[in-house]
């Protein structure tokens, strides 16, 4: 309050320091149900504030690293689509290779073309099997990281799952002969063992990811709540404070207006 030369009362005085604190009370009341908080600054409780402030940043550094654990599941769930379908063209080229043990010289010609075409579509699969620039079919690999400081991370080592990258899959060539078709029958079992074995070592790291997923939205919602414990207001509470400091103001107001009535005696002497 700045001081001023006027001169009141005792009582007045009194008075309207009562109500100014009554003003403060009510400010702050306001401020802890606008924000549901009853630590807004350092200056309400600077340690709270502060540790409570700790558990926000770490909670917001772990719910980015969720953000990309989201995202490296999203990959790994792209690369699984991509073997699946892989899977079903092989089962559909190793079909057209046993056809052609019984079928004439054109057949055999008209088959092995349908086969290099299944090959060029397991080209494409691969190559298609991208999320966000990241594609663990086509030798890419991902590094996921867990925690806030960057010290727990997961490297999920992709693979080329072309036909002639891992798959070491051959063209049609040669077909007329039985053997070739042999070779090209035991080439597909491999790369149908080959596919089983990357998508037993995705699903590994799926469940690591989602498993870490899942416990670091926990942490974030331990931290978030170890901030509101630390932080929150008892709105009942504050309310019922409202109404309370409202009575006293009015009651305060009434005082100050009759601790004035003495000085306004004085006006009776004219």
């Amino acid at each position: 309050m700045a001081v001023t030369d006027i001169t009141l009362t005792s009582g007045m005085r009194a008075n309207l320091i009562s109500l100014q604190s009554t003003v403060e009370l009510l400010n702050r009341t306001q401020e802890r149900l606008a924000t549901g908080k009853k630590v807004n600054s350092p200056l309400d409780n600077a340690t709270n504030y502060f540790v409570a402030k700790s558990h926000l940043d770490r909670a917001s550094d772990l719910a980015i690293r969720k953000d990309g654990m989201s995202e490296a599941i999203q990959t790994v769930k792209a690369a699984n689509e991509g073997i699946e379908a892989i899977q079903q063209l092989i089962e559909s080229a190793k079909s057209l290779a046993q056809s052609a043990y019984s079928a004439g010289a054109t057949g055999v010609s008209t088959l092995a073309a349908q086969f290099n075409e299944i090959l060029d579509q397991i080209d494409n699969v691969a190559l298609d099997s991208t999320y966000k620039g990241t594609n663990l079919l086509g030798n890419d690999d991902l590094t996921v990281v867990f925690n806030e400081d960057g010290s727990s991370t997961l490297t999920i080592t992709g693979f080329d799952a072309s036909s002639d990258g891992d798959l070491n899959i051959s063209d049609a060539s040669g077909w007329d002969t039985p053997s070739n078709i042999d070779t090209a029958v035991d080439e597909l079992d491999a790369a149908l063992k080959t596919l089983r074995t990357q998508a037993s070592a995705l699903s590994a790291g799926m469940n690591v990811i989602t498993t870490r997923n899942e416990f670091t939205e926990g942490m974030v919602n331990i931290l978030s709540a170890g901030a509101d414990n630390l932080t929150a207001a008892d709105t009942n509470e504050e309310g019922a404070n409202m109404l309370m400091l409202q009575v006293r103001q009015a009651l305060g107001t009434t005082a100050l207006s009759l601790s004035a009535q003495a000085a306004q005696s004085v006006l009776r002497l004219f």
